[in-house]
């Protein structure tokens, strides 16, 4: 007889439970940044950047597996209290057996803290979800534009996921990253290194985040060359 056959990898299955917590949490998230309930307006001086989909992520470490801008972005409103003319653009990302979630908006943002607030609502009214380590600010290098991070849990089909996430917001944008590992998937929330998580999502918005243009402008819809990172 020969070897036996060598074990199959979990990434199929990261990638399809994470897309899961996308669908019920994230989404759940970014709908309650612009659906909550007062006073509209966004930022007075208008939007500085838009965020994009590369093909890869942290110098080529992830590499986008699919697409969300669009079919989350249908599922989201472009007005609400703190966030007027708002688009989508994420994306699912695979690094072997781990899985990287980017979710993130853009636009006129009056309300930075309160849309990180609200995100992070959102997230904990997912079905079978909770936030297992509170979220607390991070500088990784100094940065003066901190990330707020911690740690969800997600109970889906039976199925425990660990999912550590961190969040951003300025004036013109926000974004969730959210990264699980398939061979540690249901890791204890306090074992997380939230310190390297930030510091990955530094970099991440440094990639992603980038300024508004008056082309970006007049397009006013999916800028498909920037997701693709053509």
């Amino acid at each position: 007889m020969g070897p036996p056959p060598p074990p199959k990898s979990n990434t199929g299955k990261v990638l399809g439970i994470i897309g899961g917590v996308v669908a019920l949490a994230v989404v759940g998230a970014i709908v309650a940044v612009v659906a909550t309930n007062g006073g509209g307006g966004g930022a007075d001086a208008g939007p500085k950047y838009k965020t994009v989909v590369p093909k890869s992520l942290l110098g080529g470490e992830y590499t986008l597996a699919k697409d969300l801008s669009d079919s989350v972005g249908a599922k989201v409103p472009h007005d609400g209290a703190y966030a007027r003319n708002m688009k989508v653009a994420g994306g699912q990302y695979a690094s072997g057996a781990k899985a990287l979630v980017l979710m993130t908006m853009y636009g006129d943002i009056s309300d930075p803290r309160q849309t990180i607030d609200s995100t992070i609502s959102g997230m904990k009214k997912g079905d079978g979800a909770e936030v297992a380590v509170p979220n607390s600010k991070y500088s990784p290098g100094g940065t003066k534009d901190s990330v707020d991070c911690g740690v969800m849990v997600k109970r889906q089909m039976g199925q425990k996921i660990t999912v550590p996430f961190c969040i951003w917001a300025d004036s013109s944008t926000t974004g969730n990253v959210l990264e699980t590992d398939g061979e540690h998937i249901d890791a204890d929330p306090y074992s997380v290194d939230l310190n390297a998580l930030a510091q990955k999502t530094v970099k991440i918005r440094g990639e992603v985040r980038v300024p508004l243009d008056g082309g970006a402008k007049a397009a006013g819809g999916r800028q498909a060359a920037d997701r693709t990172g053509a």
